[in-house]
């Protein structure tokens, strides 16, 4: 949805997918305002036309809590009696496998303050808020009034911009948010400027040398007049505020960023005509970037226009619409952009309106951020894919000092936890013992390589770190089996433990796969002495183990039971994302990989958990699970009306990983690609009979737009490199041959 200049045209709703979401009243909850942001910046709108909210957050704000210094445990001089406790078969030898230190948690992700805007009560009828996906616009209109809000991924800043405010408005910045500390030093500032007045809060948090500045431009043809804690205007037609924050040491010099503020403006952007012209200006430099990103993959799921016209409240009460399924789509992929850039996003995407976030609002990689980053590729999101490379580089020195210190190694190991500045290990416990999860880097650097092989390049810094992963291999990899076979001591998979065992043991399934995987990319993109090396330490991996349920069983170390009451399928890492396990290659494993997920239970329903289900289950061809497990997300009442979802079902724990999930499962139903495979239509639930999915990228570097029906399907292939895959459909497999800038049309029957 749009709107009349500024910023945009309205089209009509029910013709086509709504790329946007509206309600008919404000939201009264800070879980159901509407998004925008520019993956640094976010803001979260109520659009209270009396008392607008508008909550500013930034990826960068952590509240010190005293682990910004902390380092991982000393344990390397302990490794080998451990290590040969376990393989002796002490299943509890692992329990004290750490320094004794209590859990400590990341810095927590926390809100800055919420623009405040108060006025008159309105007395106009008809009142309406929408987001607009296509632009990054969220706005509310109540009679004559009117308040845009965009967050600019050009400009870095959040331009609000607001008509007939009324005879007189009060503008505050207010840090009062829900769970702020009582303790928080806060210091209020306004001043006259030319173009009308600015406000600053600078926040110090307790007990630390740091803090955090607002600084807020408005730019109005009114009268302002302070007002403490913030300024009046008089008069106005029309106002627009520009925000930014900035988290620092010491104090900030608001002065320079006012100025840079100013520098934003086009002409003098004084007066209300351009005060509009301003506004309209910015909104055109960001929407070239925004709209460009988004539009690039869409998804039409002939649904029925009178459920396209409901609001999002309304359309999420029916669980069982094609029209629910394309609003998530398009909202997931608008949230999933609109979070990433400093940072990919977080368990909390880029929002927060309370201090108090669920698990520090952290990224929790052991299986969220790759969960929710998953479309990144596919789905023609490269800004996602360098927002997660640009967390992953900054850390790569502290995963060496991981490496060096929990295991005397060169190379690098990653954290499960991480507030987006340290990368070191120490977030662990007796029950979590997350330091000895030796996967992470492999599992963290697969997406980098899948967003590789899509663009048919190889990243010379995604390189180095791969080749640092092999070397921790080799290091740690020291210890054989009876059959002389590696073995991967001590093991964690995340976040489970065998039923008749301690949570460190040997030879998990996730281990086993990673260290496959990281030797072998590690070699392909070092070819050479070291390659040679790499893929025979490969080799000598023992193989995954099947167990007498005929599950592939998570820990392939002989008389570890599984669990199977979980909500982490991380034993299942060789089927998705990697294509270690498959039908096609595999399909012994393949059987035991799909018996393992049968007998997997979903634990406490968390969203992620039935997502990550989907996912494998869509690899495996598996149509009627996928349709399950989007069922159990789209039936238990997991998205507010922001369409942002809940971590549990009541919408209970605001967080990401449904909402910025579930475009994958859909894409991963409709089309797998390798460099070497295109699978077409392996998972299409059957609700779903008619559609259309434009501009998916596959790994072998072609643009594929789908068509299908009931009677069969449409596939058009725009290949940038000439290649010859084998592809995979109902009808079985045949071999393709694609050529540079030649269209290919591939038409199929009936599934």
């Amino acid at each position: 949805m749009s709107g009349r200049t500024p910023p945009g045209t309205r089209r009509p709703l029910g013709s086509v997918p709504v790329h946007g979401t509206w309600e008919p009243r404000p939201a009264a909850r800070w879980e159901d305002a509407f998004l925008s942001g520019n993956g640094t910046h976010g803001a979260m709108v109520f659009g209270d036309p009396d008392d607008d909210r508008v909550v500013v957050n930034h990826h960068r704000l952590v509240r010190p809590n005293g682990s910004a210094d902390a380092r991982p445990p000393e344990l390397a001089a302990r490794l080998a009696d451990v290590q040969d406790r376990l393989l002796a078969g002490d299943v509890k030898a692992g329990e004290d496998f750490t320094d004794g230190r209590p859990l400590l948690w990341v810095q927590p992700f926390h809100p800055a303050f919420q623009v405040r805007l108060r006025r008159p009560a309105a007395r106009g009828r008809g009142y309406r808020r929408e987001a607009d996906f296509t632009t990054g616009v969220v706005r509310a209109v109540c009679g004559d009034r009117r308040a845009e809000v965009f967050v600019s991924r050009a400009d870095d800043v959040i331009a609000q911009y607001v008509t007939a405010p009324g005879p007189a408005a009060e503008v505050t910045l207010d840090h009062r948010l829900p769970g702020a500390p009582a303790d928080l030093a806060v210091e209020h500032g306004t001043a006259h400027t030319p173009e009308g007045a600015w406000l600053t809060l600078r926040a110090r948090y307790p007990g630390s040398g740091l803090a955090y500045t607002g600084v807020t431009l408005l730019v109005t043809d009114g009268v302002t007049r302070p007002a403490l804690p913030g300024v009046r205007v008089e008069g106005a037609r029309s106002m627009l505020l520009l925000t930014r924050v900035r988290r620092h040491p010491g104090d900030l010099d608001a002065l320079a960023e006012l100025r840079a503020l100013r520098e934003l403006l086009p002409g003098d952007g004084h007066g209300a005509e351009d005060t509009g012209h301003a506004y309209a200006h910015l909104l055109a430099r960001h929407t070239a970037l925004h709209r460009t990103a988004y539009l690039r993959v869409t998804l039409d799921l002939r649904a029925d226009p009178a459920e396209r016209a409901l609001p999002g409240s309304e359309l999420v009460r029916r669980p069982r619409s094609p029209a629910l399924l394309e609003r998530l789509f398009a909202a997931g992929r608008y949230h999933l952009l609109s979070a990433s850039g400093t940072l990919p996003p977080r368990l909390t995407g880029l929002w927060t309106g309370d201090w108090d976030t669920a698990w520090s609002g952290a990224f929790t990689t052991d299986a969220n951020l790759n969960l929710q980053t998953a479309s990144a590729a596919a789905a023609a999101l490269p800004e996602v894919t360098e927002a997660h490379a640009a967390l992953v580089h900054s850390q790569l020195p502290h995963w060496r000092d991981n490496a060096r210190a929990v295991f005397g190694a060169r190379g690098a190991v990653a954290p499960a936890h991480t507030d987006g500045e340290s990368g070191h290990v120490y977030h662990l416990s007796r029950d979590y013992p997350l330091h000895v999860w030796t996967a992470g880097a492999d599992w963290l650097l697969k997406p980098l390589v899948d967003h590789d092989e899509t663009h048919g390049g190889r990243d010379p810094r995604l390189a180095a770190a791969l080749a640092e992963t092999a070397r921790f291999y080799e290091d740690f990899l020291t210890r054989t089996d009876e059959d002389g076979r590696l073995v991967i001591v001590p093991s964690y998979s995340p976040e489970n433990r065998p039923a008749n065992a301690g949570w460190v043991t040997v030879n998990a399934a996730m281990d086993l796969s990673a260290a496959r995987h990281a030797l072998r990319t590690a070699a392909a993109y070092h070819p050479g002495p070291d390659a040679g090396r790499w893929r025979a330490l490969a080799d000598r991996l023992p193989p995954h183990r099947v167990n007498s349920d005929g599950a592939l069983a998570e820990w392939a170390h002989p008389g570890l039971d599984d669990t199977y009451d979980h909500r982490h399928l991380s034993h299942l890492y060789g089927v998705w994302p990697l294509d270690e396990i498959n039908p096609y290659d595999t399909p012994g494993l393949a059987v035991a990989a799909r018996r393992a997920l049968e007998l997997r239970g979903a634990e406490n329903d968390s969203a992620h958990g039935h997502l990550h289900h989907a996912l494998v289950a869509a690899r495996l061809r598996d149509a009627g699970r996928v349709a399950r497990a989007l069922d159990d997300v789209l039936a238990g009442d997991f998205f507010h009306d922001s369409l942002m979802s809940g971590h549990y079902p009541g919408r209970h724990v605001y967080n990401a990983d449904a909402a910025h999930t579930l475009p994958a499962v859909l894409v991963e139903a409709l089309l797998q690609s390798t460099p070497r495979r295109l699978v077409l239509f392996p998972a299409l639930p059957a609700s779903l009979p008619s559609g259309e999915l434009r501009g998916v990228r596959t790994r072998f570097g072609a643009r594929a737009d789908l068509t299908w029906t009931p009677h069969g399907a449409t596939v058009l292939l725009r290949p940038d490199r000439t290649c010859r895959v084998e592809l995979r459909t109902s009808a079985g497999a045949r071999p393709l041959l694609l050529s540079a800038g030649e269209d290919r049309v591939l038409t199929l029957g009936p599934r």
